[in-house]
């Protein structure tokens, strides 16, 4: 499809349930970013969590990095929530420069543009909205949480790059802080146990030396500091598991936190 607004096209993935055929009921929707690996995950996980759990089944709906865009420059650019004030990043497309911070403008064609072509064409209960991110995905994820709450009604975010642009989330949720007392969501939290810092390292918000699990329980503990109305938030640390491997599990967890169980 094409996003008007940022003159760009994407593919937009569908799985539908088993029983969707079958019936006449409407279902939840999970929205995946980071398609190209994360959709067929989230599917399957979906799925088996239906079959063999007895969980609600959802229809799966994953979103696409740009046509004609490595993904790497596609998510740096449309997940990122804002432009890295120190860095020294280069494009990895020859002859372009690297982008950033066009998260606000990529969550702004969810809501227009993909939100009314799957509820125009599928049996989707829009009032049951799952965001599911990972890492650049789950900043994604946050810019919506912090700017437009009701964009979702529940979050999954996994090892989200707290780190990025020397922590500015960080930030964001003060803002936020000073003008709202109430957040209107549902948000699960993951992480790796290995996702942490070398003793041997110093502790900073760069790339290079994040310590992601202590980034993430300090978020959590400021979104809780503020006692915020209406928010249900929920943190897991997976032993074990690092930054390729935890994203299954963070799924799981947290689809398991929102789904009905039905049998």
């Amino acid at each position: 499809m094409h996003a008007r607004a940022l003159n760009r096209d994407y593919q937009v993935f569908v799985a539908l349930p088993d029983s969707y055929r079958s019936s006449s009921r409407r279902y939840p929707v999970l929205f995946v970013t980071d398609a190209n690996y994360a959709f067929p995950v989230a599917r399957g996980i979906a799925q088996r969590l239906a079959k063999h759990a007895g969980m609600e089944e959802a229809i799966v709906v994953g979103l696409s990095y740009a046509k004609g865009d490595s993904p790497v420059y596609s998510r740096r650019r449309d997940y990122t929530p804002a432009v890295p004030r120190r860095g020294n990043y280069a494009a990895d497309m020859p002859g372009r420069t690297p982008a950033f911070g066009e998260a606000q403008a990529y969550g702004r064609f969810i809501a227009a543009d993909v939100f009314p072509l799957i509820a125009a064409n599928y049996r989707a209960d829009m009032n049951r909205k799952i965001f599911v991110g990972h890492s650049y995905g789950s900043l994604l994820g946050l810019q919506l949480l912090l700017s437009e709450p009701r964009t979702f009604d529940h979050y999954i975010l996994g090892s989200p790059s707290l780190w990025f642009d020397q922590g500015v989330m960080f930030g964001r949720e003060q803002d936020y802080a000073k003008t709202h007392n109430d957040m209107p969501a549902s948000v699960f939290f993951g992480i790796g146990g290995r996702e942490t810092l070398g003793k041997d390292r110093k502790r900073a918000r760069t790339e290079e030396n994040a310590d992601m699990v202590a980034d993430l329980c300090d978020f959590d503990a400021a979104l809780k500091s503020h006692r915020y109305s209406n928010i249900k938030s929920r943190l897991e640390v997976f032993a074990d598991e690092d930054h390729a491997s935890v994203f299954p599990l963070v799924l799981t967890h947290g689809l398991r936190g929102y789904l009905k169980k039905v049998r």
